[in-house]
């Protein structure tokens, strides 16, 4: 289930907000900049997908997004528990970071918790199957895919050769919640 946390950055054990319906998680979320959507599949998928497939399934909502933001490529990525690197992919994006471009994912499968740090406050956002997120250029961040990884999702990039985690040095991601 999707789910929203809000905190004070300087309270990770208080939320201020905590929210499971999407139309009101997808508000509060516009009011501080971020886009959440839900998406439904144009087709049905195979068991295991491969990324054409999965893109066809959602193209409607991919070209959408792409004429309104301008992104250039597209693609999918995928985690599973058994994965050998999966604690070195975990542990790489643990720590608050910005990228130069927008972070935008769309869960086909599985979850992963996004946090975002933006002015005094800390947003905790489940995403699960169907969820969309996109995280604007710059904003602090951080992401837990959880100690056995399962999920699918679409990525949409201005320039996947330039995005690169530039990280802040702040230890905030580690007074927050994990995915576990």
């Amino acid at each position: 289930m999707s789910e929203l946390k809000v905190f004070a950055d300087n309270a990770p054990q208080q939320p201020l907000e905590h929210l499971t319906d999407k139309a009101a998680m997808a508000q509060v979320l516009a009011r501080a900049g971020i886009r959440y959507e839900q998406w439904q599949a144009g087709q049905s998928l195979s068991e295991h997908p491969q990324q054409e497939e999965v893109i066809a399934a959602y193209r409607a909502d991919i070209d959408r997004l792409i004429a309104a933001e301008g992104y250039q490529s597209v693609d999918v990525v995928s985690m599973v528990p058994d994965h050998p690197e999966k604690a070195a992919f975990r542990q790489k994006f643990l720590e608050e970071h910005r990228h130069s471009e927008d972070e935008v994912r769309f869960f086909v499968e599985g979850q992963g918790l996004f946090t975002l740090h933006i002015d005094d406050k800390v947003y905790e956002v489940l995403c699960t199957k169907g969820d969309l997120i996109s995280v604007p250029a710059n904003t602090p961040h951080w992401f837990d895919m959880g100690a056995n990884p399962r999920f699918v999702a679409i990525r949409l990039f201005n320039n996947p050769d330039g995005w690169v985690a530039n990280f802040t040095g702040s230890d905030i991601a580690s007074h927050f919640n994990r995915l576990d």
